[in-house]
């Protein structure tokens, strides 16, 4: 049975406090139970796990999505370790590593979902595994350079770690990047990933004409207004253990200006500037939600409200909202003939919104003004994503070249 070895960030302080005081099973009977059948073909599994909570708590303290990329890298690692190699991950091999990366490449189909999961849920007082949970999401499959990259990153980090607390004393994975074939060195051309014009007219504009059908709607078109509009990450959207995205967030200065307030990278915050449009779509999202048309600065409610409960949403659910306008966009361009459109969008995932809205701006806005509202530290950063000066430059000078 595959089971997930890591709760949430908020859990993950109690879940090391279980595996301390030996209580795991009072809150997590399913998660104990399989910790005990693995422990009694592999030694010292629950200490491995204790290490895993360890590492997990100290380098996703500061940012639940580090967090979560850590989460999901190590927990598939560790269960392939446990389940295939059927040994602890302090004891594989460079040649097992190398093996990893192959079962990555072409997971098993029992280790695949179509869709993200959650994990656990509350039940009679304890924390009930979701069994449609697995470790590998059917979309992710055949790692883009990227997904690669975050493999090796977290790889190397996590036994780096455990050098420098003696839990081990070799690292092979260094050596296996190196060597990967499916790692290549990149000197091509690399522009992110965007919706074209059609994709964004579908994915906004069906979404905003369903809101008459169903008016909760209303919260999908201000999530995309957001992520395009404001080029925001979606994690900056979210409640967060150490940040909550209130509307009093949104300010306006002396002159009239507005501005929303956001935590992203490396708990940084900045203001990123409102448009005359994006204000429309605040104030009607404001009006919808019973709220007065633009916010005050004693204004506390989420800036994404849940339908149930109370708070802000967390990043899954947010990003099943995007999906939502995705899949409605996705039949549409289908029934209306753009088969190629509706195809690729199949692969877009909410972070495109981002890439998107900063691609169609960066013809029209200092290079500056957008470096600060995307919240880069250099302005190269933006340059090299979006603009591509050289790369511009080398082809105009291309253009001059004789046969």
């Amino acid at each position: 049975m595959l089971i997930a070895l890591v709760d949430t960030l908020k859990q993950l302080r109690l879940q090391i406090t279980h595996l301390e005081e030996n209580t795991l099973d009072h809150e997590y009977p399913q998660l104990h139970g399989f910790m005990n059948k693995i422990s009694s073909t592999i030694p010292n599994t629950f200490d491995d796990l204790k290490f895993l909570y360890q590492f997990l708590f100290v380098y996703g303290r500061k940012s639940e999505g580090t967090f979560n990329r850590f989460r999901g890298e190590l927990e598939r690692f560790y269960l392939w370790s446990w389940h295939i190699k059927q040994m602890s991950v302090f004891d594989l091999k460079r040649v097992d590593i190398e093996e990893y990366i192959e079962f990555v490449v072409k997971p098993d189909p029992k280790w695949t979902t179509d869709s993200v999961q959650w994990r656990y849920k509350n039940a009679l007082h304890i924390r009930k595994q979701n069994e449609k949970w697995r470790p590998f999401i059917t979309k992710e499959i055949g790692l883009s350079q990227q997904s690669f990259s975050s493999l090796f990153t977290a790889l190397n980090v996590f036994y780096k770690f455990a050098i420098l607390e003696e839990k081990t004393f070799s690292n092979y994975v260094p050596v296996v990047k190196k060597n990967s074939p499916y790692l290549v060195v990149q000197s091509q051309i690399n522009m992110p990933d965007t919706l074209s014009d059609i994709q964004w007219e579908y994915v906004f504009g069906i979404t905003k004409d369903k809101c008459i059908e169903d008016p909760n709607l209303e919260r999908n078109l201000f999530v995309l207004a957001c992520l395009k509009g404001l080029y925001l990450r979606i994690s900056e959207l979210s409640e967060r253990s150490q940040w909550s995205a209130v509307m009093s967030d949104f300010w306006q200065d002396n002159d009239n200006f507005w501005f929303l307030r956001v935590m992203g990278k490396g708990n940084k915050l900045r203001d990123v500037t409102l448009s005359d449009d994006f204000l429309e779509y605040l104030k009607r999202y404001r009006v919808y939600r019973g709220l007065s048309a633009l916010p005050r600065s004693d204004d506390s409610s989420p800036i994404v409200h849940k339908l149930r409960g109370q708070g802000g949403m967390t990043v899954r659910q947010l990003r099943r909202l995007v999906q939502q306008s995705f899949d409605l966009a996705q039949a549409s361009l289908f029934k209306d003939g753009f088969f190629d459109d509706a195809e690729q969008l199949k692969a877009a995932t909410a972070h495109w919104l981002r890439h998107t809205g900063a691609t169609h701006d960066a013809q029209s806005r200092p290079l500056k003004h957008l470096s600060e509202d995307l919240g880069h530290s250099k302005i190269a950063t933006t340059d090299q994503i979006y603009i591509q000066t050289n790369v511009k430059e080398r082809a105009k000078s291309g253009l001059k070249r004789k046969l």
